[in-house]
């Protein structure tokens, strides 16, 4: 049977595809240069940025345009695991699967579909992803100490994660409640030690209402994740990406790594997008009535102009089994922001929580004495 280790290194030899001029050997995507480098003569190959395709896509014609979809010279594997599908040089043999660890991958019929126009290149090193790996697990003491003991490092693998974005003017109708407080002088008895008493006082009143009007909004690139592979609450923790730093996607950056292809179709990815953007109208449809209290009673959008850009957002991801359980541990690829889920050794927290009950037990007997 082959090793894990042995499975890492084939892909990584395979994903390895920009020979050296120097050596002849496979370069790597290096995030502390920027460019490809040799492993085993440093020999550097610097790769310059550009932004020639920092463009909005015309939603309607996305997949027609054969410009901007994958080309032949990649192929996409699955994971018969969690399902997520990784996107490959077309001559990668993929032995694991980098989200959850299973060995059952297999190519699939599927094309790879829309190609990415653009990326976040790594930034942090997988030594560096290695090293915030070793001081997070070190850090939750309730982790069972044999996790610490025999956790894989090598493991741990540099991913591309895929994301929309969209642009969209919008037009909305709206029906609107609308409430403008007065004040009406009142005056009413009270008792105090059973002795009648007039008071008089301002009353708050509400005087309601109906209107209806127009509202219009233009939302600039709502960013929408792609991927249903990782934990959406651990992604949270390590975001946000700065998009400053997207660059036009070239294959050096994808030397060394690999891409997920996209989960949430970009239909898909709209209507969530959709979502989004109807809460902020909703938001600002209540800041620009006039009244005091204002309520949407109903809301009708027109979206228009609708565009799109498909990303690559960089992400250091390790999924490890332990007692038949899988855990994912991510590293943002861009600043190194760190998350992860890990199981609990329930014996710490037992002998913690006798220890706490026991110096609970001794303060009581002293404040008793």
């Amino acid at each position: 049977m082959t090793s894990f280790d042995d499975q890492q290194t084939a892909l990584k030899e395979d994903t390895e595809n920009i020979k050296c001029p120097s050596c002849g050997g496979n370069t790597e995507f290096d995030p502390a240069s920027g460019g490809l480098k040799c492993p085993f003569c440093s020999h550097e190959i610097p790769i310059e940025a550009t932004f020639d395709q920092n463009v909005e896509l015309d939603f309607k014609k996305a997949g027609t345009d054969l410009n901007h979809l994958w080309k032949d010279d990649v192929r996409v594997f699955s994971c018969g695991n969690c399902g997520a599908e990784s996107v490959l040089d077309a001559n990668v043999v993929a032995d694991f699967c980098s989200f959850c660890g299973s060995s059952h991958i297999a190519v699939t019929e599927h094309d790879a579909g829309i190609a990415p126009g653009l990326v976040i290149p790594f930034h942090i090193s997988k030594e560096e992803a290695h090293a915030k790996f070793q001081d997070w697990i070190k850090g939750h003491f309730f982790a069972p100490t044999k996790l610490k003991e025999t956790y894989r490092l090598n493991k741990i693998s540099g991913a591309y994660l895929p994301y929309w974005t969209y642009d969209s003017k919008t037009f909305s109708h709206y029906v609107v409640r609308v409430g403008n407080y007065y004040y009406v002088t009142e005056t009413r008895t009270v008792y105090e030690d059973g002795k009648p008493r007039t008071v008089t006082e301002q009353v708050r009143k509400i005087r309601w209402h109906q209107q209806s009007g127009n509202y219009r909004k233009f939302f600039d690139d709502v960013l929408i994740k792609a991927s249903t592979t990782v934990d959406a609450k651990l992604l949270q923790n390590v975001q946000p990406f700065q998009l400053a730093g997207l660059t036009d996607y070239k294959t050096e950056y994808m030397s060394g790594f690999l891409a997920e292809r996209y989960s949430v179709s970009l239909q898909q990815g709209f209507k969530k997008a959709q979502d989004y953007m109807e809460q902020r109208i909703v938001n600002g449809i209540e800041g620009s009535v006039a009244g005091d209290i204002v309520e949407v009673v109903n809301v009708s959008t027109d979206y228009s102009d609708i565009t799109y850009k498909h990303l690559l957002l960089p992400l250091w991801i390790s999924s490890f089994q332990f007692n038949q359980k899988v855990y994912q541990f991510i590293v943002n690829g861009q600043s190194g922001k760190v998350a992860g889920n890990y199981p609990l050794s329930f014996v710490k927290i037992a002998l913690v929580s006798i220890g706490v009950l026991i110096v609970i037990f001794i303060v009581y007997l002293l404040i008793q004495g």
